[in-house]
């Protein structure tokens, strides 16, 4: 049968992060966050220990599904077991549990642990075990645990541990406090600014033009930058595909279906008249009464609202037609943009309104729409053909067809050209995912098979040779040899000028003399300057007051001079927010780096053993 591709997409997660999450709010991880998976099953129990605490097979495959399943989630691409291997996700659960388990053999060590009282309240808090009534159910606790294979004192025995770790945890990792001089070393770094100006040069600014190249100019710079103009390597892909656009226009059209259609739709086609609506409710007519008599002698709409603890986005109603307004619409759509009736009725009191936008009826006739209409009709006809038409291909294919055949027995287009993996190609079939996902996986010997893509079409590829990477002849590159050519004789000739506006600079001369000027006058290290390099920002912070540089980025070349240094302020709300922010994170790094050391001494004093054979059956076992 056909299938569907998708794109391949992956975006590993840092080490250090997911360290975190499993020894800092990993609770609960291997009781809970496994459900839905299947238990590992062998005749191995253990992948290891630490101290007197066992790492089970069932823990380590339950936890490494877990992770796999949050990363196939978080790149939104599912991926295997074996895959995951590859980002080093396991190693990042193997430390993660001996963490876990570090903890649980202090607690045991010190006899740290938790009353049944406690265990009991945790059970009832969690969602998994809710029923219908939203109460704990027994009967979804027995059976979520028989699907993960644990018993209920099993999984209890984990639930007092959970909670007696993270006792230790907090015993652990509360009460820092950062060091006064370490944020405030932080925030003078962090709350710094700086003000500057900025010439930016373009061609323009260039005592002359740049000359055009001569051949022989071309030809040395083809040669000295043939890497420039070499065709990667590519495959040479013939194809075969049948697609909607390619058939839609051929389609019947019934004026009659049209017509259905358009009144099916009737409502995108003929909009009412509508209003951009503002309501004030007051909690009685004798308020809403008083605001009115307000709004009158002067107040306006807007103290009204803050008056009310509201904000313009509260009273907001948005996009409204007569009749969402009940027995205040007729007032309402009565009134010009701008003027405030009421008090007006309405579901939650006695209200004023205000029309802050009249928005007109629109109709758009069928005449107008016929051709619109019609082309989604044919478009829609082509996929249900084409549909219609899969197994008919597959059956082609799977008889022994080739795409030749497909192009003159089933109407498909044949056609070939040379893919180049990883980049996008400027024909239509490269557009579509589903083919360049195939066409990157395709090999010489496999046969072509039917897939389908996002738009309804279909498509099948044949891998025909690999075409070695060679020089475009400098002919047929001659274009974008001399746009090479330029482009880098410019950059060489602003470069030059923007050096010799330095040094003048530098000898007294003003900035604003050699043209335009962008003055920022203060700046932070993480601002932005519009059509400006990234590294722009960076490059000013490294600059001492007074200081000109030339900054050059690709396609970018200006002269930039530091005019004044501020110091983070020291009052105001913003500051007092950034210092708060800055010495919380660096409480939690404190607490974290404490946290990592007391349980790398746990684990240390306690001993580890893994077995290695065990955590690979593991992984053979998963899919």
């Amino acid at each position: 049968m056909a299938r569907t591709q998708t794109e391949e997409g992956k975006r590993p997660r840092g080490k250090a992060q997911e360290v975190a999450v499993w020894i800092l709010m990993g609770m609960l991880i291997l009781g809970l966050g496994g459900f839905g998976v299947t238990s590992f099953s062998g005749g191995v129990t253990k992948v290891g220990s630490v101290g007197r605490i066992d790492i089970t097979t069932d823990d380590y495959a339950r936890a490494l599904q877990t992770q796999v399943n949050a990363f196939s989630q978080q790149i939104g691409q599912r991926i295997s077991v074996q895959e995951a291997l590859a980002f080093g996700i396991d190693k990042q659960v193997v430390q993660g549990l001996i963490a876990r388990a570090a903890l649980d053999n202090e607690a045991e060590r010190v006899g740290l642990s938790v009353g049944d009282e406690v265990v009991a309240s945790e059970l009832m808090r969690m969602d998994a075990f809710k029923g219908a009534t939203g109460g704990f159910d027994r009967e979804a606790y027995r059976y979520t645990l028989n699907r993960e294979n644990l018993t209920e004192a099993q999984f209890e025995t984990n639930l007092r541990r959970d909670v007696s770790r993270s006792l230790l945890q907090g015993a652990v990792s509360g009460g820092f406090v950062a060091p006064k001089a370490l944020t405030d070393t932080l925030y003078a770094w962090a709350g710094e600014r700086r003000g500057f100006s900025m010439l930016r040069l373009a061609e323009a600014d260039l005592p002359a033009p740049v000359a055009e190249p001569t051949e022989a100019e071309l030809k040395a710079h083809y040669e000295a930058h043939l890497d420039r103009f070499t065709k990667a390597e590519a495959k040479r892909i013939t194809y075969a595909a049948l697609l909607p656009e390619a058939i839609a226009k051929d389609q019947p059209v019934d004026d009659a279906m049209l017509k259905k259609l358009y009144q099916d739709r009737i409502d995108e086609f003929v909009i009412p008249e509508r209003r951009i609506v503002d309501r004030l409710v007051y909690p009685d007519q004798a308020a809403a009464e008083a605001a009115r008599a307000k709004l009158d002698s002067g107040t306006s709409f807007e103290d009204l609202v803050a008056e009310r603890g509201l904000t313009l986005e509260a009273v907001d109603l948005g996009d409204v037609e007569e009749e969402e307004l009940d027995a205040a619409g007729p007032a309402v759509f009565a009134a010009a943009e701008g003027e405030v009736v009421g008090p007006l009725d309405s579901s939650l009191g006695p209200a004023l309104f205000r029309v802050a936008t009249v928005l007109a009826a629109q109709e758009t006739t069928f005449e107008a729409a016929r051709e619109t209409l019609a082309a989604e009709f044919q478009t829609d006809a082509a996929r249900r053909l084409i549909a219609d038409r899969v197994e008919e291909i597959d059956d082609l294919l799977a008889g022994g067809a080739t795409l030749e055949d497909l192009a003159k027995e089933a109407g498909l287009t044949l056609a070939t050209l040379d893919y180049v993996p990883g980049q996008p190609g400027d024909t239509l079939i490269e557009g579509y995912p589903a083919f360049r996902q195939a066409a990157e996986a395709v090999k010489a010997d496999d046969f072509p098979e039917a897939i389908l893509l996002d738009d309804g079409g279909l498509v099948a590829l044949r891998l025909d040779e690999i075409v070695p990477a060679a020089p475009i002849p400098f002919d047929e590159a001659q274009e974008k040899v001399a746009e090479d050519w330029r482009k880098e004789a410019l950059a060489k000739a602003l470069a030059a000028r923007a050096s010799e506006i330095k040094a003048a600079l530098e000898g007294g001369a003003s900035i604003g003399s050699f043209g335009i000027v962008d003055v920022t006058p203060e700046i932070d290290r993480n601002g932005f300057v519009p059509d400006a390099p990234d590294s722009l920002v960076g490059d000013v912070f490294r600059m001492k007051e007074g200081d000109v540089r030339v900054i050059e980025a690709d396609g970018f070349v200006a002269v930039v001079r530091l005019d004044r240094i501020l110091p983070a302020a020291t009052e105001g709300e913003e500051a007092e927010a950034m210092q708060a922010s800055l010495a919380a994170q660096a409480q939690r790094a404190i607490a974290g780096d404490a946290f990592a050391a007391f349980t790398n001494a746990l684990t240390a004093e306690a001993g580890i053993t893994l077995d290695q054979a065990a955590i690979n059956a593991v992984h053979v076992s998963l899919p």
